[in-house]
Formats: C-alpha cells, structure tokens, sequence
C-alpha cells in the first residue's frame, strides 16, 4: 500500500524503532450484548480476536513516547502527516534460508491491518494530535535481514513526516 508526497516538500520529524512482534488489528469476535447503565441502551459486545494486539500496541506506544522524550518534541504532531513503515515480521522455519521469501502468509498479518494496529499505539502515545492527521502512508512487510530497512529481529521502523499547509 503506497500513497506518499514528493520527498521535496515532507520533512522528517519522528523516526521510532519498534521492537517485538508486530499484531494486526481489525478482527473482531461477538461476545454477547450488555446494558449501558448511563443510557440503559443493550449494545454488542465485541473483542479482538488477537492476543497480541494490545502487547503490540504497549510496545508503539512506549517506543513512541521514549523517542519523544529523546528528541525534545513538546506537543503532538499536527497538520497533514505522511507515515513510512517498515515492518519485520517472524520467518517461518519452512521458509527457504538461503533465498530471499515474501511475507505473504496469513501468519505475517494483513498489512493494512497491521497499520491500524500500529498508527493506535502512536496515537496512545500524543506523538501525533490523532491519526487522521496521517494522510499518506508507505508500509511494507519484510523478513529479518531480507530487506536494506529490515530490523535483524521482529519490529518496525516508522518514521513520520511532515507536509506543508494547505494544499488548496
């Protein structure tokens, strides 16, 4: 999934390197209905089927907030904003070692998923003012050491830009 803007006119503000393994968000399972005691609404109760999706989450957003804390950053970025990530998933042991595979199992996640699941975590810690600010995106999933912005062990490298004003 690429939509980028011209390198010439993106400034990079944040680069955050994530480390774990990285869980898709998305998948929900019916878990019942329940009443709203303020509203005395019934409504659908519904959990995410994946375990490891808050871990990952917890993991974005400590890593967010340690690379604000690093960089001096004082407020939340804001504005039109454009994401590049690099995620780096588990190779299966069956995968060939000796030649370059693709992440294309249902085991790695769907990457717009994976997305969603990651812009969250940024969004927990203030490093952007929400992620509907994020308006262009750039992901890609990799193997360990099988791509030049692969991390040697599951995680992911985000780096947010941002773009200038208005662009009426």
């Amino acid at each position: 999934m690429t939509l980028t803007a011209p390198d010439t006119e993106r400034q990079l503000r944040l680069t955050i390197v994530v480390h774990g393994r990285p869980a898709p968000q998305g998948s929900k399972r019916y878990a019942g209905h329940r009443l709203n005691a303020a509203s005395g609404r019934r409504s659908a109760v519904l959990v995410e089927q994946s375990k490891r999706v808050k871990p990952w989450r917890a993991l974005v957003t400590r890593a967010a907030m340690d690379t604000i804390l690093d960089t001096g950053l004082t407020a939340p970025l804001d504005g039109p904003l454009e994401a590049d990530i690099v995620f780096t998933v588990l190779k299966p042991a069956s995968a060939p070692k000796r030649r370059r595979t693709w992440p294309t199992t249902r085991h790695s996640g769907d990457v717009d998923k994976l997305i969603r699941s990651t812009f969250d975590g940024i969004a927990d810690a203030a490093a952007v003012a929400d992620d509907s600010r994020i308006i262009a995106v750039s992901a890609r999933k990799t193997f360990p050491s099988e791509h030049p912005e692969a991390l040697d062990q599951p995680g992911a490298i985000i780096r947010l830009y941002t773009l200038p004003g208005d662009p009426r």
